[in-house]
């Protein structure tokens, strides 16, 4: 059970489940109602991920494993912010397309050798006994000057990864699911589920 009440974290973590081996089913925290208020001011991607899949695993089914997700840009010329504060980079309302508008005006007058930036997304994973693990993924690239493309959410317009000359709101989702940061830290944590299944947990 996804601890979020964001409809594209849902989206991204439902086709990583669908893609991915072994099959997995990911279920939305409106099943049982929502996704209980959290405040994310924790200093690390980590600690707000571990308070997030707390607060759902209080009320969710304990035959369930609970799955939080905490992630971020992290900027290089912006000393690694927005960082844990990128949903709120622009105000407590945690608004997408301000916060992206914010970027590209802090980012205006940096040239292109030095637009280096890195997502980075942190899983915890809470079991029915109480078992906690944490999964990690990176995606290395760089910022653009202007948003591009239509498609992911977020910072998605502005940033090109490492090897590539489209931002991650052009790519197919397929290609997205391949290389992202969320990506990563999820093919990590299907390593653990395989060795769980094989008695190697």
């Amino acid at each position: 059970m996804l601890a979020t009440g964001n409809p594209h974290k849902l989206e991204e973590f439902e086709n990583l489940a669908q893609s991915g081996e072994p099959p997995l089913e990911v279920i939305s925290a409106d099943a049982i109602g929502g996704m209980p208020a959290v405040t994310e001011d924790g200093e690390s991607f980590l600690e707000n991920a571990g308070k997030k899949a707390r607060a759902l695993r209080i009320i969710a089914p304990r035959s369930l494993w609970v799955l939080a997700d905490d992630s971020g840009l992290c900027v290089d010329a912006l000393e690694g912010s927005p960082g844990v504060n990128s949903a709120h980079y622009a105000g407590p309302k945690g608004d997408s397309a301000a916060n992206l508008a914010k970027m590209v005006e802090a980012m205006r007058e940096v040239p292109a050798g030095r637009r280096g930036a890195h997502f980075v997304c942190v899983l915890v994973a809470l079991g029915p006994g109480q078992e906690e693990k944490v999964f990690e993924g990176r995606c290395d690239g760089r910022l653009g000057f202007s948003p591009l493309g239509q498609g992911g959410f977020g910072y998605d317009p502005i940033f090109l990864p490492t090897g590539y000359e489209q931002s991650f709101a052009r790519l197919a989702p397929a290609v997205k699911n391949q290389i992202s940061h969320r990506a990563r830290a999820w093919r990590k944590l299907t390593e653990y589920v395989r060795a769980l299944e094989a008695g190697q947990g």
